[in-house]
Formats: C-alpha cells, sequence, structure tokens
C-alpha cells in the first residue's frame, strides 16, 4: 500500500483527493493537510454573496472534512505544512493544536494554490503572520478565502461605509464594483491598464463592459497606478499617481501568485514562479506532483506551457494527477482557458488567445466578427444581439480564439471554440460546421457561421 500525501484540498486537491478514493481507495493510504478551516469554496460566487445576489455561502461549498474522511482520507485542518524534506520523503507540519508533526510519503501532491498580489503600495501590508491575508489598515480588504467574503459583508453593515474604491479591473475586481454597487455604495474601479478585462478581451468588448460599469454608475479611474493608501488606523484615502478619492473601504483584487514557498528552490519552476509540470502534472522531483493555480498547464492556443489559474483547470488537474499518483498513466489534453463573465445583463466569454495576445505569441493572426440577433427577428421577446469575434492565424488558417457578448445567454457556444482551438480546426471548416436551426433558439444563417464565412 502507498502513503500519497496531499498540501492543499481546495479545487485541485478535493478533486484529486475524490478521484483517488473512488478509484484506488482500497491500495492506498490519503493524507491531506490544509491549512485553511474550510476547502471547496467557490471564489468565484462571492461577489454573488457580497452583492446579495445569493441568500447565503452555504451553496458556495461543495465539499468540507467529513466527506472525505468518509470515503477514507485522513485529513487536518488548520494545519500548514512548513517544510519538506525531499530525501526522506517527509512533511514537516504545524498542527491545528500547536504541536509538530512528521509525515512520511510515498507520493507527494502540492495542491497549495495561489495567493493575493500584494502590489507596491505605501501603506497596504499583510498582518505578519496571517494566514487569512488580514491588513494592518482597519477596511483595507484582501479577497480570496471564505473569511475574507465574510469579514466584508460584516463590515458593510457599517452605514459609515458609503464609498468603496476597487483596485483591480480584472474579473474580480469588475464582479466586486457591481457587488457593492447592488448594495448602494458608490464605487470606483482603479487599473493601471486603461481597460477592463484587459486579459480575456479585446478592446472593442472591454469597451462594452466600461461603458456597462459606467451605466451603472460605478466610476472607472483606469490608466491610474495606486499609490498609497491612507488613513489614520482605518482607510480614508486612496492615491494614485494621478488624483485621490476619499473612500471608506479599498479592496485589493490585482492578481493572485503561484503559493510555491515549499519548493524550497530545489523543483523547477515556470517564468512566474509556478512549479513546473509535464502532462502527467508531475514536477522534476520523483514521486512529487503540483496541481491546480500552483502549477503550469499545458495551453493548446500556443501549443506550449502556460499558467492558467481557473478552477475548471484546476480540477481536471487534480484528476490527473489523481491517477498517475495511484500508478494509472493518464496525460492531460491540455486547456484554451475558457472563461466567462456575468456583469448586471451582459455576459462575455471567451477561450484561446485575443488578437493582441495571438500577434504576441508570433502568429499572423487576424480577426472575423459578426453581430446579429441570436434569433430571427419576428420573434420579438428576449431576442437580444450577439457580437462574436473569432481570432484564427491567417497563415494556417487554424482557430487560435473566440469572444462572445450579449444580454442573452449564449455561453454555450464557446465550447464549440473551445474543442476548435484543441483540434485545431480551421476557419473554412468552422464556417461549414453542422449547426441547427430552430427559431426558437437561432438564425439559419447564425452569427457563428456568418463570421466564418467573412474570413479572408
Amino acid at each position: 500500500m502507498s502513503k500519497i500525501v496531499v498540501v492543499g484540498a481546495n479545487h485541485a486537491g478535493t478533486a484529486c483527493i475524490k478521484t483517488m478514493l473512488t478509484n484506488y481507495g482500497a491500495d492506498n493510504e490519503i493524507v491531506v493537510f490544509d491549512q485553511n478551516s474550510n476547502i471547496s469554496f467557490l471564489g468565484c460566487g462571492m461577489a454573488l454573496w457580497i452583492g446579495e445576489q445569493i441568500s447565503g455561502p452555504e451553496g458556495l461549498f461543495y465539499s468540507d472534512k467529513e466527506q472525505l474522511e468518509s470515503l477514507g482520507a485522513k485529513v487536518y485542518m488548520n494545519s500548514p505544512v512548513e517544510s519538506v524534506d525531499y530525501d526522506k520523503k517527509e512533511v514537516h507540519v504545524l498542527l491545528e493544536d500547536g504541536s509538530k508533526h512528521v509525515e512520511s510519503y510515498d507520493k507527494l501532491i502540492f495542491a497549495t494554490g495561489s495567493q493575493p498580489i500584494l502590489p507596491p503600495i505605501k501603506g497596504a501590508e499583510i498582518k505578519e503572520g496571517s494566514r487569512e491575508f488580514e491588513a494592518t489598515l482597519k477596511n483595507l480588504q484582501f479577497v480570496k478565502l471564505y473569511q475574507n467574503s465574510a469579514d466584508v459583508i460584516e463590515k458593510l453593515k457599517d452605514e459609515d461605509i458609503k464609498r468603496v474604491a476597487v483596485v483591480g479591473a480584472g474579473y474580480i475586481g469588475v464582479e466586486l464594483a457591481e457587488a457593492f454597487e447592488r448594495k448602494g455604495k458608490e464605487v470606483i474601479l482603479i487599473d493601471v491598464v486603461d481597460t477592463c478585462l484587459a486579459g480575456y478581451y479585446d478592446r472593442d468588448l472591454t469597451d462594452m463592459m466600461s461603458k456597462n460599469l459606467e451605466d451603472h454608475g460605478i466610476q472607472l479611474a483606469f490608466g491610474q497606478t495606486v499609490k498609497a493608501i491612507e488613513g489614520n488606523g482605518k482607510v480614508e484615502r486612496i492615491v494614485t499617481d494621478k488624483e485621490s478619492f476619499d473612500v471608506d473601504m479599498v479592496i485589493l483584487a490585482v492578481g493572485f501568485r503561484p503559493n510555491t514557498g515549499l519548493g524550497d528552490g530545489k523543483i523547477e519552476l515556470f517564468r512566474n514562479g509556478a512549479f513546473l509540470v509535464n502532462k502527467k502534472q508531475e514536477t522534476s522531483i520523483k514521486d512529487v506532483y503540483a496541481i491546480g493555480d500552483c502549477a503550469t498547464v499545458y495551453d493548446n492556443s500556443i501549443g506550449d506551457t502556460n499558467y492558467i489559474a481557473l478552477a475548471t483547470n484546476a480540477v481536471r488537474s487534480g484528476i490527473v494527477a489523481a491517477h498517475n499518483a495511484c500508478g494509472t498513466e493518464l496525460e492531460s489534453i491540455g486547456v484554451q482557458g475558457s472563461n466567462g463573465i456575468a456583469i448586471y445583463d451582459l455576459k462575455m466569454v471567451s477561450t484561446g488567445l485575443t488578437l493582441e495576445k495571438a500577434k504576441r505569441f508570433g502568429y499572423n493572426a487576424v480577426v472575423t466578427e459578426f453581430t446579429d440577433n441570436q434569433k430571427p427577428e419576428f420573434i420579438e421577446h428576449d431576442n437580444f444581439p450577439v457580437t462574436l469575434k473569432i481570432v484564427y492565424d491567417q497563415d494556417t488558417r487554424v482557430v487560435l480564439g473566440a469572444q462572445m457578448a450579449s444580454k442573452e445567454d449564449m455561453s454555450m457556444g464557446i465550447h464549440m471554440f473551445s474543442l476548435a482551438i484543441q483540434e485545431k480546426v480551421t476557419i473554412e471548416r468552422l464556417a461549414l460546421l453542422d449547426i441547427f436551426f430552430l427559431p426558437h433558439f437561432n438564425k439559419p444563417y447564425n452569427y457563428i457561421t456568418m463570421a466564418a464565412l467573412g474570413a479572408k
């Protein structure tokens, strides 16, 4: 019987643990250490909770310690791993009761996730030793864990908190800006880039989202670098390189970095500090695997290793590592970084490369696009325009990426584009794709066909 130690039990870790126990539980001892007090929190739902679009946080959890132990794992919560001896195959742990513990292993799986980036901002500091990213300045908030969301919700009960600044206009920042506005707060959204969602969409679509935010009363302060957060014990103002804003709360949502400190300089890392893994999730040290946000992925859109931190990628990497750690060879088929967002009534989804990214990776990339109603015009209700952009390589004709935006829920369409990128489908084949037609759903000459037919 092999002993497999898993460090971290959120999305990737939970998927890995469940896969091992349900398929190989009789042949392996599974021991889990997590430094948090809870597992499986869906961080993508925190803005829904904060903005009161859902009634509470209960549905944002899909597993817990009791469930994993009922399947046969031994789970230690509030127990951070402090170091790993790779020669002796031992993990050194600080248990919840304060005692030191050493656990041996045959296989080790890192699912240590990521942690918030703390930019060089005067006044922005995390309390020493805080595992919950608690800031030294009151009402300066990081958003990562369930506890962070709960803390924000509790503080919003204070009627003196009227103006909130959100720093970072990526997915989390934009979602939180909406959530605070729904709570009746004045919101300022700040980003060093001169648009929002820049990593996922080209400029015409990000402008669409920017207008959506402004139409709902959110003040945009794009193209500004935050220099300081000031206040006497609590947040009072935020200062950028261009202006300052009197605010009562600041949310830092500038991104995350992989949590790979336990590599101790002995495991090969990617350029951003993530554990570099192969398609079996193996690191550079034998019998040591890495999954989820602490590890790299194979990106089919560039045909190379990349870092794309998404819960969907984490789950799949956990499944792959589970089988390999238990002796069944299985390789990842790669990812396309498929993602989406819904803010007020505007829905946007994307997969693969934007035009800007495609050119940066050396492709002779161009775009074909089309905007049309989802359904025929004689469908007079709940019929909205959809904008579709397809990025493809002009030399090979292979599809590299796609972006869609609409008030319509057209999100399922992006799965087809994800598969097209994975399978290297050409734009010409996409134009001839058999797409069904029924007026209740779409047009006979729909926007996917028309965009592909328009490719030059």
